[in-house]
């Protein structure tokens, strides 16, 4: 017998809301199956299992919010990995506990303090709106995936009894009204908190570099020449296949600071910093085992990574176990991004736009397309000349695309 616990699904958090399970007592299950449906402050994510083996009971009940570590399941049969998902556990700092899985006797859990609907399928707005608006979310169609409920429902649904004026913001403990557009409460405090802490705990260090990119958009353009639209590579994909051959190369960039050391990761999974619409946030889930896969499937998981972190149907592997994470800003405009390390990990890339600069090749000058590059460090995890030689790999894979394929 053992146990499956709610999972941390990143360093800055603390609890979840068990929106439905997917399973019941006596069902067979192998280790990656999703299992539940939980409800973060960041938006539903899909729960997965760690090990195969047969339910044996559910101990705690859809719409209950429970604290990283209560035991929310057990399963009989074969042990063989965790069944915690195998995100890295926090730093031993107080301030943020929530990362490491409580290993004290399991107790009670607590009595359902979100306003979620059990065995209903919605968005965390949604389910917000559908609590102000007095609707039973039990009687809205969902349009979402698998048939979850969005906020456009929940309008829909209000809008044929009357018209619904939008939603009033929430107030901050400060008291000061969010200005119009700015990311949701919920999201805001729970990045501030990752952020404040990495900055916090993390003394970093930054370099950057302009990388000469004409082979690389050279090469990309020969590949796209005779794929249709919905087929064509784009220049994220390079960066991130050229940031992981990078990460294997120099591995203290690729791994965790924990219990005051490093442990080095043995594959690279690659955070990508996705903007939410409508400016609610920004989250950093992961594409798995990068280095290995070619750009074609890099950039299928990539598009569909985005798609599926914008209308909230994440999986907790993919928030939680992030080696090294990507952030660009090239499609704002911005040239230099220093991004903020997100803890436990080491190490942030930051890519800005392509622009067209002065560039000397041979003695002789001429325009060249050209990537500024930017390194975020954990100084207690490596130094600048380490992350001058991640860089220089970084560069040096840009130069050479056909190492990218």
């Amino acid at each position: 017998m053992s146990d499956f616990r709610m999972p941390s699904l990143g360093a800055d958090m603390e609890a979840g809301t068990l929106v439905e399970w997917l399973v019941k007592p006596g069902q067979a299950v192998k280790r990656g199956d999703v299992v539940a449906v939980v409800e973060t402050d960041k938006g539903a994510v899909d729960v997965e299992i760690w090990e195969s083996g047969a339910i044996d009971s559910l101990l705690v009940s859809a719409g209950t919010k429970v604290p990283v570590g209560t035991i929310l399941a057990t399963l009989r049969g074969p042990v063989s990995t965790p069944a915690v998902a195998p995100s890295p556990p926090s730093t031993s700092a107080p301030a943020a506990p929530a990362v490491s899985a409580p290993v004290a006797p399991p107790v009670a859990p607590p009595h359902a303090t979100s306003a979620a609907t059990p065995q209903v399928r919605a968005s965390p707005a949604a389910r917000r709106r559908a609590h102000e608006l007095d609707l039973d979310l039990g009687k809205i169609a969902g349009t979402g995936p698998h048939g979850a409920i969005t906020f456009a429902d929940v309008e829909a649904a209000a809008g044929k009894a009357a018209v619904v004026s939008p939603p009033a913001p929430e107030t901050p403990p400060t008291g000061i009204e969010p200005a119009p557009g700015a990311p949701s409460v919920d999201i805001r405090r729970a990045v501030g908190a990752a952020m404040a802490r990495s900055k916090r705990e993390i003394p970093h260090y930054y370099l950057g570099t302009d990388v000469d990119v004409g082979a690389a958009l050279g090469w990309l353009g020969e590949q796209n020449r005779n794929r249709p639209v919905t087929d064509r590579l784009l220049p994220i994909a390079l960066f991130i296949k050229a940031t992981a051959l990078a990460a294997k190369e120099v591995p203290s960039m690729n791994g965790f600071w924990i219990d005051g050391g490093f442990r080095a990761s043995e594959a690279v999974h690659v955070g990508v910093g996705i903007s939410l619409r409508g400016n609610a946030g920004l989250v950093a889930p992961a594409l798995h085992d990068v280095g290995g896969k070619p750009l074609d499937a890099l950039m299928r998981e990539l598009s569909d990574l985005i798609a599926r972190t914008r209308t909230g149907r994440l999986r907790s592997s993919e928030l939680a176990d992030a080696s090294i994470t990507v952030t660009s800003l090239g499609e704002q405009g911005v040239e230099t991004v220093f991004g903020v390390i997100y803890p436990p990990q080491v190490a942030l890339v930051g890519f800005g736009s392509v622009v067209e600069r002065p560039w000397a090749v041979g003695g002789l000058l001429g325009v060249r397309p050209v990537v500024n590059v930017t390194l975020s460090g954990d100084h207690r995890a490596s130094d600048g000349h380490t992350g001058a030689l991640f860089l220089a790999a970084i560069a040096r894979h840009l130069s050479e695309p056909e190492t990218l394929k």
